[in-house]
């Protein structure tokens, strides 16, 4: 089906209190786009795009006043998450770069277990026994694996639950709380440039060439830093994951 096409069908299906649809194709190819600077070279924005209208077409269906949140909120929400489902439907990540990521991932929690204190990457690259340069090129070549992971609560069901008022059981919605709590904390002891990194990345919505511009480092060694950071807190987050 053609982007025209859905188009149409989004003007056919909108709501009396949706108007100017036209309007919400800018917050698609937006997501699209910010999606984009995270992703490999084999994933196409025009796909993103297609994957976007498809969640907007569920948000109109799906949104009435009494959500809570505007519709360009929850709109977002629906637009975003059609496009990660997507991606995950369609894995472009080897098995090996997967099992790469888990094994750097289980030696920064022995080195910090044995030092008690943040593994530095010489101390992980000798627990694999692999060069330092070796090591940076894994953490370089596994970071897109994770990139679109901690994306994944823009579009959890707690929170659109939470959104349409579905709610979740008093002990669903303690136990999310306090994974988001520890999540927040192991952020917050993150090494100053690897948290300084995931506040631009996260926060401040840069991609990593930018964020290579602000720290005047290179892109390559913004992703390194940003992959290590992921999974040291995989590492140090590993009962509850």
């Amino acid at each position: 089906m053609t982007g025209a096409h859905i188009y149409e069908q989004v003007q056919k299906q909108a709501q009396p209190k949706v108007k100017n649809l036209e309007d919400y194709l800018p917050l698609v190819k937006r997501i699209a786009y910010h999606l984009k600077g995270r992703l490999p070279d084999s994933v196409q924005v025009d796909d993103l795009i297609q994957s976007g209208i498809i969640g907007l077409i569920e948000a109109l269906q799906k949104f009435s006043d009494n959500h809570g949140a505007s519709f360009e909120t929850y709109a977002g929400i629906r637009i975003r998450g059609a496009m990660l489902d997507e991606i995950r439907k369609g894995d472009w990540t080897p098995r090996s770069v997967h099992r790469k990521s888990r094994e750097i991932s289980e030696a920064i929690n022995v080195v910090e277990s044995r030092l008690g204190r943040e593994a530095h990457d010489h101390e992980v690259a000798e627990e694999l026994d692999v060069s330092l340069e070796e090591y940076h090129k894994a953490l370089y070549d596994t970071n897109s694996a994770q990139l679109l992971s901690i994306d994944q609560p823009d579009h959890d069901e707690l929170a659109e639950d939470r959104m349409v008022g579905n709610g979740q059981t008093p002990l669903q919605e303690l136990a999310n709380d306090n994974f988001q709590q520890a999540l927040a904390e192991e952020i917050e002891n993150l090494p100053e440039k690897e948290k300084l990194v995931m506040a631009l990345y996260y926060d401040e919505e840069l991609n990593l060439k930018e964020i290579g511009q602000v720290l005047d480092v290179s892109e390559s060694r913004v992703s390194q830093i940003h992959s290590q950071a992921i999974k040291r807190i995989r590492a140090r987050m590993d009962a509850w994951l």
